[in-house]
């Protein structure tokens, strides 16, 4: 017997007007009812909801987001409690517990997603992602779509398991897609934050030797106790390309992550890495911002310049089982969802160490 839930017609939300504004919270926010839901959508009933640094570019950028007003947020845990009529062969039921990605429907046909890169579909009418073009985790009930949710695997509990379907999988894959070996050094930029501290634990898994680079006390803590060799604080350092070229031996570390929003990273890691070094790209600067890395250095050094965008189902499978057996694991605090203005004001400052998750 099919479990069968009792939907409200109406919920809290944290809802965006205006662009740079702050979200305000709605106690009667309309929810999406079963008998709304199209062939292939399914409604979840949220329990956590991250609050990812992308969201607050997303809030802040100069032009408004195509949806105003706007729900936004893209990581979250909660429970299939509706799935649209007519929907074939879902690989999810009603009473699972999944997890919402910032990309929430592709279009599964373009080139893009036939060849494993899905999260780069070029579909301008059926890709879509949460917290931007549709309703996004900052709610009580989401509509997602049944293909694209992702299952979680018993023994991950569920506030832990919600940082893990952005930060984690957008950091898994950059690890995966380094492919370093055994003793390399990498060295990861915003190495204490939500995206940098799953980072460090994916590169630690992985063999490789770790520099984080960032700044404050409770930060270091946190990546030395993770795993990293090195400590390097931005703020404290007079040379901070000579500090990590010394931390990896003198000729720089093998790769640099950089999991930060702010362009100056991304041109000292072209600096300090050696020689055929790679520069895997993940922080996604505020508007236009050009990678400022001259030409001369990147011929010389036979550097590589990588960028990836989140990852596809079949990694954030593979990060759940290495997750489930105890391998990675996600530190986090947690509040409540009339605190995002809050949360929003600290990440601006670079205040949160690790991944702020809200409960919805």
């Amino acid at each position: 017997m099919s479990l069968k839930f009792e939907i409200p017609k109406t919920q809290r939300a944290a809802v965006l007007y205006e662009r740079k504004g702050e979200y305000r919270i709605e106690k009667e926010w309309p929810v999406t009812q079963p008998h709304e839901l199209k062939p292939g959508q399914c409604l979840v009933k949220m329990e956590y909801t991250g609050v990812c640094h992308s969201d607050l570019t997303i809030k802040n950028r100069d032009s408004a987001p195509p949806n105003i007003p706007l729900i936004g947020g893209h990581e979250g845990v909660g429970v299939i409690v509706a799935i649209g009529e007519h929907t074939q062969d879902p690989i999810i039921k009603i009473g699972d517990r999944v997890g919402l990605k910032y990309i929430a429907k592709i279009c599964e046909t373009c080139e893009m997603c036939r060849s494993g890169k899905e999260s780069l579909c070029i579909s301008d009418t059926e890709k879509l992602t949460h917290g931007y073009q549709i309703g996004g985790t900052f709610q009580e009930y989401v509509l997602s779509y049944t293909n694209y949710v992702s299952k979680i695997p018993d023994g991950i509990d569920s506030a832990g398991a919600t940082p893990l379907f952005c930060a984690g999988v957008t950091v898994y894959k950059a690890i995966k897609t380094l492919g370093g070996r055994l003793g390399q050094w990498v060295a990861i930029s915003g190495a204490g934050g939500g995206l940098g501290h799953l980072a460090v634990q994916f590169a630690v898994a992985q063999g490789l030797r770790v520099i984080a680079i960032d700044t404050g006390e409770d930060k270091k803590e946190l990546v030395l106790s993770l795993g990293a060799e090195k400590w390097i604080d931005f703020k404290e350092s007079k040379d901070l390309v000579a500090d990590v070229q010394l931390a990896s031996g003198g000729l720089g570390p093998h790769a640099a992550v950089i999991a930060t929003g702010n362009p100056q990273p991304f041109f000292q890691a072209a600096l300090y890495l050696r020689p055929t070094g790679t520069i895997m790209c993940i922080g996604v600067p505020a508007g236009l911002a050009p990678l400022a890395v001259p030409i001369a250095l990147i011929v010389l050094k036979g550097l590589n310049i990588i960028g990836t965008l989140v990852g596809s189902r079949l990694d954030i499978e593979e990060l759940l089982a290495i997750v489930a057996r105890g391998k990675v694991k996600c530190h986090y605090e947690t509040r409540s969802l009339e605190d995002l203005n809050t949360v929003f004001s600290e990440l601006e400052a670079g205040k949160i160490t690790g991944r702020i998750i809200l409960k919805i």
